[in-house]
C-alpha cells in the first residue's frame, strides 16, 4: 500500500518527527511504501506552506491565540485563513492524487492548532478523495498553555470543527489513555493508543573508540559519578530535583569500590551532565545555575557537544546524545508533564538506573509495568517564584534506591536487566508493528 505520513516537520529531532521514523520504519518493513509530507525540504512531498516556521502560518498564531492586530477585523482575518487554506489544499490533492496515496498519517495536524489552514485543507483533501486516513495525536491543543484563550469566535470555531474532525474516513490514534479519555470526553471520539516506541532489536550503547574521550572532553575523571539529565532545558522538565536529588546524594556515604570495580574517594566529584538544548531559555538556565550553586552542585552544560548522531562540526567531534547514557552512572527525569516518555525509553535501553517523577502518563500508563525505578513519587508543589519542589521526605526512599545502585553491581545488573526485558515486550518496535496490523486491518486496508 502507498502511504504517506505527514507532519510539519520532518527528519529533524522533536519528537513527533522521529515517531514518524520509527512508524515509517515498520509500515516499510511489512510491505508498505511510505513517503513523507511535510513543510521541510527533505520530505518526498514538499509543501513549504505547511512548515512549522511558515511566517505567514506564525503570524496566523499571534493573531489567533495573543492579539488580533495585523487585520482590521475577524472577518479580514477569517478570509485570510481561508484563502491560505486552499493554497495548501489544492497543492496537497494534487500531491497525493499523483502520488496514488491509499492511506494518510497527519501527525498532531489535526490536534496542536498550530496550523489552522492546514487543518482545513487536510479535512477537504479527505473528503473530497475519500482517503482512508489515520490521524495521530501527539499533543492536543487543550493541553496547551498557547491555546487556551483564542482571540476570537472564529478560532474557537476551527478548534472546535477540525482539532480533530469528526468525520467517517478518519480512524484516531492517540500516544496515552488520558489523551484517549479526554478525546471521549471532549469530542466524543474513540481512539486507539499507541504508545511511544524504541527499538530494543538495535545494538547496545557502548563504550567505543569514537566516544572514549568523552569524559575526558567534559573534563570528567574516570572514576566521577555521572548523573545524567538528557532532556531539553524546558520548565516542565523540573531539572531543578533532579538537581535537588544530585545535592543530596553528594553527602551520602559514597566512598569505596562502586558497582562496576572504579574507586570513588575525597578525590572525586558527582557531577550532573545537561547534553540537552536550552533553546533560548536563559532565564531558566541562569535559575539551575544558581540553584546548582547553592548546594555545590557541580552542572556541565554540554548541549554544543551533541546531536542527534555523531558527526564534525567546524572540525570539531560532535557526539551523539547515545554517548552521554554510555558515559552515565545514573539518569534522572523528573518531568512534570509528557506525552510520553522518550528519554525514559532511552534510559531502559541504555540498562541505566532511573531517578523519576512519576508525571501523570508515567502513571496511567507506564507505572503498571513494574518497572524498578527510584521514584520521587507523583505529588509536587510550586514554588513563590513558579519553579516545582517536593517533600524533603520524598527524597529518601528515591536515594535508598540509588545507593544500591552505585554500590552493588549484582543489584544494578538484576535491575537493568529487567526493565530491558519490560521495555522490550511492551515499547519496541515489534510491539509497534503488532499494534499497527491490528489498525490497518480495522480499517480493512491491510494489503502491502
Amino acid at each position: 500500500m502507498k502511504i504517506a505520513l505527514a507532519h510539519f516537520r520532518t527528519g529533524q529531532t522533536d519528537g513527533v518527527s522521529l515517531e514518524m521514523d520509527k512508524w515509517r520504519h515498520v509500515l516499510e518493513k511489512n510491505g508498505h511504501e511510505v513517503v513523507y509530507i511535510s513543510g521541510t525540504p527533505e520530505a518526498e512531498i514538499y509543501i513549504e506552506e505547511l512548515f512549522y516556521k511558515d511566517k505567514k502560518n506564525l503570524k496566523f498564531v499571534d493573531n489567533a491565540y495573543r492579539k488580533l492586530e495585523d487585520y482590521n477585523n475577524e472577518r479580514e482575518f477569517k478570509a485570510a485563513v481561508k484563502k491560505e487554506a486552499a493554497v495548501i489544499e489544492k497543492k496537497l490533492q494534487k500531491e497525493i492524487k499523483e502520488a496514488g496515496i491509499e492511506l494518510l498519517i497527519p501527525n498532531n495536524i489535526f490536534s496542536l492548532g498550530w496550523n489552522l489552514p492546514a487543518a482545513i485543507a487536510f479535512k477537504n483533501v479527505i473528503e473530497n478523495l475519500g482517503l482512508n486516513t489515520i490521524a495521530h495525536h501527539h499533543d492536543f491543543y487543550w493541553e496547551r498553555e498557547l491555546y487556551s484563550n483564542p482571540v476570537c469566535s472564529f478560532v474557537d470555531d476551527l478548534l472546535e470543527e477540525y482539532f480533530p474532525p469528526r468525520i467517517e474516513e478518519i480512524e484516531h490514534v492517540v500516544i496515552n489513555k488520558i489523551a484517549q479519555r479526554e478525546l471521549e470526553k471532549r469530542k466524543g471520539l474513540n481512539s486507539k493508543v499507541v504508545p511511544n516506541v524504541f527499538d530494543f532489536s538495535g545494538p547496545l550503547w557502548q563504550e567505543d573508540q569514537y566516544n572514549s574521550d568523552l569524559r575526558a572532553e567534559l573534563g570528567i575523571k574516570e572514576d566521577d559519578i555521572v548523573v545524567l539529565h538528557a532532556t531539553r532545558i524546558a520548565e516542565r522538565k523540573a531539572i531543578e530535583l533532579a538537581i535537588e536529588f544530585t545535592a543530596k546524594l553528594q553527602n551520602e556515604e559514597l566512598a569505596g569500590t562502586l558497582y562496576d570495580g572504579r574507586s570513588f574517594s575525597d578525590e572525586n566529584r558527582v557531577v550532573f551532565l545537561l547534553p540537552g538544548l536550552t533553546e533560548g531559555n536563559e532565564e531558566y538556565v541562569d535559575f539551575l545555575d544558581e540553584y546548582a550553586a547553592k548546594d555545590n552542585v557541580e552542572l556541565i552544560w554540554a548541549g554544543e557537544l551533541f546531536a542527534h548522531q555523531r558527526q564534525k562540526e567546524n572540525g570539531k567531534k560532535i557526539y551523539s546524545l547515545w554517548d552521554s547514557y554510555v558515559i552515565s552512572d545514573l539518569i534522572t527525569y523528573t518531568s512534570i508533564k509528557e506525552g510520553w516518555g522518550n528519554q525514559l525509553l532511552e534510559a531502559l535501553f541504555a540498562k541505566k538506573p532511573v531517578v523519576i517523577l512519576e508525571y501523570p502518563v508515567f502513571k496511567s500508563d507506564i507505572k503498571e509495568h513494574n518497572l524498578k525505578l527510584a521514584s520521587l513519587g507523583g505529588d509536587y508543589q510550586r514554588r513563590e517564584d513558579g519553579y516545582i519542589k517536593i517533600e524533603t521526605e520524598n527524597y529518601e526512599p528515591a536515594l535508598k534506591e540509588v545507593l544500591k545502585y552505585l554500590k552493588s553491581g549484582d543489584y544494578r545488573k538484576k535491575a537493568v536487566d529487567e526493565n530491558f526485558e519490560t521495555a522490550a515486550k511492551n515499547f519496541s518496535y515489534q510491539r509497534l508493528e503488532e499494534l499497527l496490523k491490528e489498525l490497518l486491518e480495522q480499517l480493512n486496508i491491510d494489503k502491502s
